[in-house]
C-alpha cells in the first residue's frame, strides 16, 4: 500500500530543489526549511529526521575544516603553490594537470572531501598570485576527486558500502575499476582543456613573478607546521585503518581537530568562524530531504521499477543500473540510493541465479560518476561551491550543470563500453 505521505514528500522535495536551482534564495535556508516541512507534514517525526543526518559526513567535514584552517596559518599552502608554479614554469595548463593528478590520487587513498579541503586553499593561493580565474582549476579538481575516488575501496562512501556488502577487497576494486578510472580521467582532462583553454593564459609579468618567488620564505610558522603536519598524518593514517580499528572517520577527524586546537594555541573562536557552516547546514538539510523520500518509499519505487523493466537480462539490467544511478546521483545524494540498490541487487542474484558482477560495477560507476553531473551531486562539489562564494566568485547551479552534466554523460558512455566488453 502506498504511503499516504508519498505525494507531500515529493512535492516539498521538488519545490525546494526548484528554488535551490533558481538561486533566488539562499540554498542553505531553503534546504533547512524543506527539511523542517517534512516534519511539519508528518512525513516522519523529529527524531526520525535527525537519524537521516549522516553525522559521520558532517563530523568529518567539520574536523577536517578545522585542521586545514589551522594548517594554512603555517604558510604550507603557499609553499606548495610556489613549488608547483615553479615546476610548471608558469604554464596554467600544467598547473591544472598537476593539481588534477594530485587530487585524483589523493581521492583514491583518502576520501574526496578531505582531498578537496586540502587542495582547494593551495589552488586559491596560486590562482590569486597569477591573476587567474580559480573556477576552471577547482572544477577540474572536483571532477578529478569524484573520478579518482572510484579507484579503490576506500575512496568513496558508495564504494565502501558496495565493498562491505559484497566482500570486494581493496585490490578487487583497484584492478577492476582502476583501468577505467585512468581512461575517464584522461578524457575528462582533455575535454576540460578544450573548454577552458581561453582562460589558461597569464601575462609575462606574472610569469616573472614565479621566477622571483622565494620558497624558503613561504613557511611562516615552522613550529605550528610540525604540530599540524603530525596531527594531519596521524588523522590520515586513522582514515586508512578506521575499519580495522573500529572507529568512524568522523571520530578520527574530530579527535585530530580537538588535539590540534589544544596544542596549537591558536584562537579557537577565530578558527571556528572559518568553518564553512552554511555548507554544513546545507548538507544536513539535504540529508533530511532525501531521507523523507526514502521513508515514503520513493527511492524503493524507483529502484524496483528499474529492475522490473529489464526482464532478467544481465546486459539491460547492468546498463539500466549504470545510467539511472548516474542521473539520480547527479541530483540526489547517492548514498541512500546505493543503500536501496544493494539489497535489491542481492535479491536479484538469489532469486534468478544471475551473475551480478556486472551489476555491482555498474552501480559503483554510475553512483560515483553521477556526482559530476550537478553542483549538488557530490560533497566535494558543494564544498568547493561554498569556498568560491566566500572568495567572491559566482558559480551557479546552471554554470556547473553546463560543464558537469556533459562530462558525466561522456564518462558514463565510456563506462558503458567498458561494462559491455569486460563483464557482459
Amino acid at each position: 500500500m502506498e504511503n499516504p505521505h508519498f505525494l507531500p514528500a515529493i512535492i516539498i522535495f521538488l519545490i525546494a530543489y526548484g528554488i535551490i536551482i533558481s538561486e533566488k534564495f539562499n540554498r542553505t535556508v531553503i534546504a533547512l526549511i524543506a527539511a523542517v516541512l517534512m516534519v511539519v507534514f508528518h512525513i516522519f517525526n523529529q527524531e526520525q529526521a535527525l537519524e537521516f543526518i549522516d553525522f559521520n559526513t558532517v563530523g568529518l567535514l567539520i574536523g577536517m575544516m578545522i585542521i586545514v584552517n589551522i594548517l594554512k596559518r603555517t604558510g604550507i599552502f603557499q609553499y606548495v603553490a610556489i613549488k608547483t608554479a615553479k615546476l610548471s614554469k608558469g604554464s596554467p595548463w600544467r598547473i591544472m594537470v598537476y593539481f588534477a593528478i594530485i587530487t585524483a590520487v589523493s581521492s583514491a587513498l583518502l576520501d574526496n572531501v578531505t582531498t578537496i579541503l586540502l587542495i582547494a586553499p593551495v589552488t586559491f593561493v596560486i590562482t590569486e598570485t597569477l591573476g587567474l580565474n580559480a573556477i576552471p582549476f577547482l572544477l577540474t579538481e572536483v571532477f578529478s576527486a569524484n573520478i579518482g575516488g572510484l579507484a579503490t575501496s576506500i575512496g568513496d562512501p558508495t564504494i565502501i558500502m558496495i565493498s562491505g556488502a559484497t566482500g570486494l577487497s581493496f585490490t578487487d576494486v583497484l584492478f577492476n575499476l582502476g583501468p577505467i578510472v585512468l581512461v575517464i580521467f584522461t578524457v575528462v582532462l582533455l575535454i576540460l582543456k578544450l573548454i577552458f583553454h581561453k582562460q589558461l593564459h597569464i601575462s609575462e609579468d606574472n610569469k616573472k613573478k614565479i621566477e622571483q618567488f622565494d620558497v624558503s620564505k613561504a613557511i611562516t610558522d615552522p613550529t605550528l607546521l610540525k604540530k599540524s603536519g603530525i596531527i594531519l598524518l596521524l588523522t590520515i593514517a586513522g582514515f586508512a585503518t578506521h575499519h580495522a580499528i573500529g572507529i568512524e572517520s568522523a571520530t578520527i577527524a574530530l579527535l585530530g581537530a580537538g588535539i590540534l586546537l589544544l596544542i596549537s594555541k591558536v584562537d579557537v573562536e577565530e578558527v571556528l568562524e572559518e568553518v564553512e557552516w552554511p555548507t554544513i547546514f546545507f548538507f544536513m538539510g539535504l540529508f533530511v530531504m532525501v531521507g523523507a523520500l526514502e521513508t515514503v518509499g520513493v527511492l524503493e519505487v524507483l529502484a524496483s521499477g528499474l529492475i522490473s523493466l529489464t526482464g532478467g537480462s544481465v546486459i539491460i539490467t547492468s546498463l539500466l543500473i549504470l545510467w539511472v544511478a548516474a542521473i539520480a546521483s547527479a541530483f540526489l545524494d547517492n548514498i541512500p540510493f546505493v543503500a536501496t540498490m544493494i539489497p535489491l541487487i542481492l535479491n536479484i542474484g538469489q532469486m534468478t541465479g544471475m551473475d551480478t558482477t556486472a551489476l555491482w560495477w555498474s552501480l559503483a560507476l554510475g553512483a560515483c560518476l553521477g556526482g559530476n553531473g550537478s553542483i549538488v551531486g557530490a560533497s566535494s562539489n558543494v564544498i568547493v561551491s561554498g569556498m568560491l562564494h566566500k572568495k567572491g566568485y559566482k558559480l551557479s547551479f546552471g554554470d556547473f550543470l553546463k560543464i558537469g552534466f556533459p562530462i558525466m554523460i561522456i564518462a558514463v558512455a565510456i563506462s558503458t563500453v567498458y561494462i559491455l566488453i569486460f563483464y557482459v
